[in-house]
């Protein structure tokens, strides 16, 4: 039995809209952490982490 199943270009673009945009979100929400966790794996200099946070907070 065939699959008969059409995705019309116009929500095919827009449901690739959808996914690259939510991909492309997700790092931006978790920067905070993510630049955290990066800097406890690098064993960055803790007062550069405080002034990168104050940067980004400022920038709010």
């Amino acid at each position: 039995m065939p699959l008969l199943a059409y995705i019309d270009p116009g929500s095919g673009s827009m449901l690739l809209q959808v996914i690259l945009a939510g991909a492309l979100a997700v790092p931006f929400f978790f920067r905070r952490v993510i630049a955290d966790t990066w800097h406890k794996v690098r064993g960055g200099d803790p007062s550069k982490r405080a002034e990168v946070r104050e940067e980004t907070d400022s920038d709010r």
